[in-house]
């Protein structure tokens, strides 16, 4: 692996004792998007409700091959916050290590305090973007996942199944995400709130980053393994759903496992699996309230002395004095579901989503209803 890094015009300014302003920075991994980078950056000089100086944005180019590395060295000079570019050639490059490899140098940037910010080459951040993150982490969330939306123009050239298919996913998640957290509430991410895990927009506050160890260097599914982390640790994630970031809808991405990849495997074998998350009514609604229970037994300290609950997961002996034994409940709570066979995940079809869309909206007025007063 070779790398060279430079700091290009704009470099932060200081304050009076001569140390750096910054108090975000914003990490982007970047291959071979010559086609969309200029709009990235765009966006994020665009950024307002910020201190002057407080924003900086670290590239990490990898093994570019494209016109990108040019059109970045003309447009970074220009842009008004500060900006630190790495160049490298690397033949084990994924998505996931790049992901860290652009976090971890935001995170030496920033020292002992700060928020991390990830973003894609291909994404555009609206203007509130940051001041959204940082409101949120000051309302003493550790990290926060957003939303994305497809580029309209790009949407538009996706075929009317993928469509449906998408807004009734959505439709279907939305019900069931308010179900959750009003069954099994989590008072740093309440509803409304999302599921939605996603490298294109995520911030993290420095201390909660290098609590978990950074980001996953995995190749698949780096983002939503990180924040799997940070709950399984107690830290508190919010998914605030009125951050939205706008992606491409392209059929052909830059990292395997991404957006693009998911839409076009969706294209081609429209009746795959939906989401692990998007199960039948009965079965989520299950999930849901055996969470709130192993989560109240976990708080009393009783996991270890009263096992009707294992029995009535069918979870063996030795698992369960395991799940008991976790001294977090992030970490009892998953590996119950992983114990289990009662808590296995059996996502649906598409063509199961409309019927369970009206069971759905049928049910949770009564989920309403008995949560209140469940308190």
């Amino acid at each position: 692996m070779s790398a060279a890094s430079l700091s290009l015009p704009g470099e932060a300014p200081r304050s009076r004792d001569g140390v750096a302003a910054i108090r975000a920075v914003v990490a982007i991994p970047v291959r071979n998007e010559a086609e969309r980078i200029a709009a990235c950056l765009g966006a994020l000089d665009a950024q307002t409700g910020l201190p002057p100086g407080s924003l900086g944005v670290v590239l990490f180019l990898n093994n570019c091959t494209d016109a990108t590395e040019a059109i970045v060295a003309d447009l970074v000079p220009r842009m008004s916050v500060p900006v630190r570019v790495t160049h490298v050639d690397y033949a084990g490059a994924h998505a996931g290590w790049a992901r860290r490899e652009a976090m971890d140098r935001a995170a030496e940037w920033l020292g002992a305090e700060g928020m991390i910010l990830s973003t894609d080459a291909d994404s555009r951040v609206p203007p509130d973007w940051v001041a959204r993150n940082r409101a949120a982490l000051d309302r003493g969330a550790d990290a926060v996942a957003g939303r994305i939306q497809l580029d309209p123009d790009e949407r538009a050239l996706l075929p009317p199944s993928l469509h449906w298919r998408g807004d009734r996913e959505d439709i279907y998640s939305d019900l069931l995400t308010e179900a959750e957290a009003r069954i099994d509430p989590d008072p740093h991410d309440p509803w409304p709130c999302h599921r939605t895990t996603i490298g294109a927009t995520l911030s993290v506050s420095v201390a909660a980053y290098r609590a978990v160890g950074g980001m996953p260097a995995i190749a698949l599914g780096e983002d939503g393994a990180f924040v799997a982390l940070l709950l399984a640790q107690g830290l508190h994630v919010r998914h605030d759903p009125s951050i939205r970031v706008t992606v491409s809808g392209r059929l052909v991405g830059r990292a395997p496992g991404g957006v693009a990849d998911t839409i076009r495997a969706r294209c081609e074998k429209p009746d795959s699996l939906c989401d692990a998350r998007l199960e039948s009514v009965p079965r989520a609604l299950f999930r849901y309230a055996w969470r709130r229970r192993l989560r109240r037994l976990h708080a009393a300290g009783r996991l270890g002395t009263e096992r009707g609950w294992a029995r009535a997961l069918r979870i063996p002996e030795a698992d369960a004095a395991r799940v008991a034994a976790h001294p977090l409940a992030g970490h009892a709570v998953a590996e119950a579901e992983r114990a289990s066979p009662r808590l296995v995940h059996r996502p649906l079809g598409p063509r199961q989503l409309p019927a369970q869309i009206r069971v759905a909206r049928a049910v949770l007025p009564l989920v309403r209803l008995v949560t209140r007063f469940l308190g």
